[in-house]
């Protein structure tokens, strides 16, 4: 599957009260490695930036003058997030002025060109309840440097967006993925025995440990930790 990582710059916080896209970006993943494919473009948005976005984004309308309006740019864009899961960090916002822009143009809204819309925003607060979930604060969780992220910019915050997506979502079936195609360089099977895996058994003190945290997880989420709910389901079917 085709996974496009998206994120816009804009005027302000509302679509509805004429606020408009200053800056659009997409990166392109498939099996969870990045193509190279990207797109990316500054949108003349005809109309100023409130001063609390072009804090965010220093984007002026000096700048943004010479640029495409959103029209000129929206058959090219819908091309490359044709057919594919589009990712985006608190997709709401996001969607809600990709429509209002695709509504001007003559378009349908969003969710008619793309499989499915995934919200990374919603992903963290399930996977870190209680915590800070923001772009930067995930970047600091999970040691991926965002250094240059002095300014907010759809296309570095869109890269930064894949690689944070890749983190939280890395297990142990994806690893197995990374060494059989590091093993063959193809689609071919490897049988998971022939890979020598050492296996290292917890020891009574990191059982007890392991049960102390799930205990945390599972008041946290209210309940909803999976882990906890695999061990009861697997000590009743070893009685």
């Amino acid at each position: 599957m085709r996974q496009i990582f998206l994120d816009t710059e804009t005027t302000g916080l509302e679509p509805k009260f004429g606020h408009r896209i200053v800056e659009v970006a997409a990166v392109e993943l498939c099996n969870r490695r990045l193509t190279g494919r990207h797109l990316h473009h500054y949108v003349n948005p005809e109309r100023d930036s409130e001063a609390g976005a072009l804090q965010v984004h220093g984007l002026t309308a000096a700048f943004l003058q010479d640029k495409p309006k959103f029209l000129e740019i929206a058959n090219e864009f819908l091309e490359f997030i044709d057919d594919a899961e589009l990712i985006i960090h608190n997709a709401p916002f996001d969607v809600a002025f990709l429509d209002h822009e695709l509504g001007l143009a003559k378009f349908k809204p969003l969710n008619s060109y793309c499989l499915t819309i995934t919200d990374t925003l919603k992903m963290a607060k399930e996977i870190h309840p209680g915590k800070r979930n923001s772009l930067d604060a995930l970047c600091d969780r999970y040691q991926i440097d965002n250094s240059k992220r002095t300014l907010h910019g759809a296309l570095l915050d869109a890269e930064l967006l894949a690689e944070v997506y890749l983190a939280m979502t890395r297990g142990q079936e994806s690893l197995f993925v990374e060494l059989e195609s590091a093993a063959t360089g193809s689609g071919t099977t490897v049988n998971i025995d022939d890979l020598n895996l050492i296996v290292l058994s917890a020891n009574q003190e990191e059982l007890t440990l392991h049960s102390k945290r799930l205990e945390i997880i599972d008041h946290e989420s209210n309940g909803k930790c999976l882990w906890k709910h695999l061990d009861s389901a697997s000590e009743t079917n070893n009685q």
